[in-house]
């Protein structure tokens, strides 16, 4: 890690810590209300999202807490938010391969015309709300 890094990478940690106890704590109608604001521009390009891409997915991987696509999805939507970037939070379905088994959900985010996070699997999922904040 460079030392140019670390305050993405805080920022990161602290808002994956805010969307783990607001997923679990605060109900959910007042989570896409007031965490799911936007505003600013769309990104124009892959090279400025990838910064907030990078330091979410390596801080999820290392904090000792649930940090999984919900959760750095609000992460990286607050992030791009406090740059003045606009994005759309996506939540979506899709049956478990076990049908007994039920529904399996997943959440990515996009800005403009890139995926910012989640969409590796984005296509496997039927999407049933999207959250774009400008509401």
């Amino acid at each position: 890690m460079k030392l140019r890094d670390v305050p993405i990478l805080t920022e990161a940690v602290l808002l994956l810590g805010v969307a783990a106890f607001c997923l679990a704590f605060v109900p959910f109608r007042h989570v896409a209300k007031h965490g799911v604001r936007t505003g600013g521009r769309p990104a124009q390009s892959r090279e400025e999202i990838m910064p907030v891409r990078r330091a979410v997915r390596r801080a999820a991987r290392n904090v000792p807490w649930r940090a999984l696509c919900f959760e750095q999805g609000l992460a990286a939507h607050a992030m791009l938010r406090r740059r003045g970037v606009s994005s759309v939070l996506h939540y979506g379905v899709a049956r478990e391969a076990d049908e007994q088994r039920g529904l399996k959900a997943h959440v990515w985010v996009t800005s403009g015309e890139q995926m910012v996070i989640g969409g590796e699997v984005a296509g496997q999922f039927t999407e049933l709300a999207r959250f774009s904040g400008t509401a």
